[in-house]
């Protein structure tokens, strides 16, 4: 028996070319999906980033991060969205943050694609009955609802489990090394992602996929 839970690598690089041979990698170690950050390109070209969409040709998320949440992407929002847009018809699902214009949300998910509605913060672990707010209006508006925080203790860490527990279609993740075990326990929770690193990490806490495939699949087996 083997987890439902898609392991998905997040592929940051500046370059298309350097993004084509780190998805090539990573699709050998075993990624059910891969996230491309366009946020990470020096000089995002639509066109460039289609071609390269097509070239990897495997199951995708498309994400272009805004910078108060951890991205890199230096145009404006108008700019970020289009590109986005554009990438709607070639990918299985766009990520676009909770605080985007709800036109540019409705926009992506009225295309067709699978829209993970998602917010992140780098600081802190709001309480449960504010996580479930957030969680709430990321499901009015998209597919899959995506919380990442930063915990403060191990009771942080619990609240991220709580969150799994209560939603379905949730990506809940705690960040850093001390909440680096929810990104294992999500599949516990039948949640849709989890996230690990491939090269690099691109996020506080992220597991090698090596280590996550067999960290799920392992205690699968231990339950069979």
């Amino acid at each position: 028996m083997y987890s439902q839970t898609k392991i998905a690598i997040p592929i940051l690089e500046e370059n298309c070319k350097q993004v084509i041979e780190v998805a090539n990698d990573c699709i050998g170690k075993g990624a059910d999906i891969l996230e491309f950050r366009i946020d990470g390109l020096k000089n995002p070209d639509i066109n460039e980033i289609k071609k390269t969409i097509e070239e990897i040709s495997f199951p995708m998320i498309a994400t272009n991060r805004i910078s108060n949440e951890g991205g890199f992407f230096k145009g404006s929002e108008e700019e970020r969205f289009e590109i986005l847009y554009e990438c709607c018809d070639l990918v299985d699902y766009v990520d676009i943050e909770l605080q985007s214009d709800d036109e540019y949300i409705n926009k992506i998910h009225d295309t067709g694609v699978k829209t993970i509605v998602s917010y992140h913060d780098f600081k802190k672990t709001p309480k449960l009955n504010e996580i479930l707010y957030i969680v709430e209006k990321e499901q009015e508006l998209g597919d899959i609802a995506k919380v990442a925080f930063m915990p403060q203790d191990l009771e942080d860490t619990l609240t991220i489990l709580a969150v799994l527990s209560h939603c379905k279609d949730t990506i809940a993740i705690s960040m850093g090394d001390l909440g680096s075990y929810t990104r294992v326990m999500a599949s516990k929770f039948d949640s849709p992602i989890t996230f690990a690193a491939g090269r690099d990490a691109t996020a506080p806490g992220q597991i090698d996929i090596e280590t996550m495939r067999a960290l799920l699949n392992m205690d699968l087996n231990i339950m069979d």
